[in-house]
């Protein structure tokens, strides 16, 4: 028997919840993980253009994990993908584990930075996609996956007051939106990234199709914004 593509994709994604089941601990953050998971697997399945072989191609899109607490969804991700193997899932954590509670872009293969503070994602965001360009480097496409919370954080406005106005329309950010922001934005999260020249769209987080045709939208002289609804994290 044959198995087609799309079945072969279908498996791969069906078998994250039990790679994700793999790391244990106190530390998991759990909703922080699941959250991200269906974004974080489209993007990867459908929308990057990276694989574990390109890791080091300078023509490579950038994904920048932000929202790096609770990195199970992307360890599993990474894992399904062949980034890194599916052996080190349960070592999650542990002293002598490449896979920590924030990725390690030194130890861990395809993670592009080292998460920990929030709010500093999108600002190197914005610096990687000014400085590819500088490079010569003008295809790359430049992802940062942010929480809502992380919009508690001035930096993150800076960023987005800035990215707009400089027209990075190689820059892309996803903001997975479970209702933990502290602050309430006017008018929803994507106004806040409209009123700086953003394009912006607003999905359910959950709907495959939803996010591939949001993220894969024309946003001409634009930087794009994703807002991708979930659950609430306290629901």
């Amino acid at each position: 028997m044959t198995i087609t593509t799309d079945e072969h994709h279908a498996h791969e994604y069906a078998d994250l919840p039990r790679l994700m089941s793999l790391m244990t601990g106190d530390e998991k953050h759990g909703p922080a993980a699941t959250s991200t998971l269906d974004v974080l697997w489209v993007l990867y399945d459908r929308v990057l253009r990276v694989t574990p072989e390109r890791t080091a191609d300078p023509g490579r899109d950038r994904f920048l994990l932000s929202k790096g607490h609770g990195p199970m969804a992307y360890y599993a991700v990474l894992a399904a993908k062949g980034f890194l193997p599916v052996e080190w899932l349960p070592g999650f954590g542990g002293y002598d584990s490449p896979l920590g509670h924030h990725p390690d872009r030194m130890l861990v293969p395809g993670a592009e930075i080292g998460s920990g503070s929030l709010g500093h994602g999108l600002p190197i965001g914005v610096g990687t996609a000014l400085g590819l360009p500088a490079q010569g480097l003008a295809d790359p496409a430049v992802w940062v996956l942010i929480g809502d919370a992380e919009l508690d954080e001035g930096s993150n406005h800076e960023a987005i007051a800035f990215a707009g106005p400089a027209a990075l329309d190689r820059l892309h950010t996803v903001v997975v939106d479970n209702s933990s922001a502290s602050h309430a934005r006017p008018g929803g999260i994507a106004a806040r990234f409209e009123a700086a020249g953003w394009s912006a769209a607003t999905v359910d987080g959950r709907d495959h199709t939803a996010l591939y045709e949001a993220f894969t939208a024309p946003h001409p002289g634009r930087p794009h914004v994703v807002v991708a609804r979930v659950e609430p994290k306290n629901a």
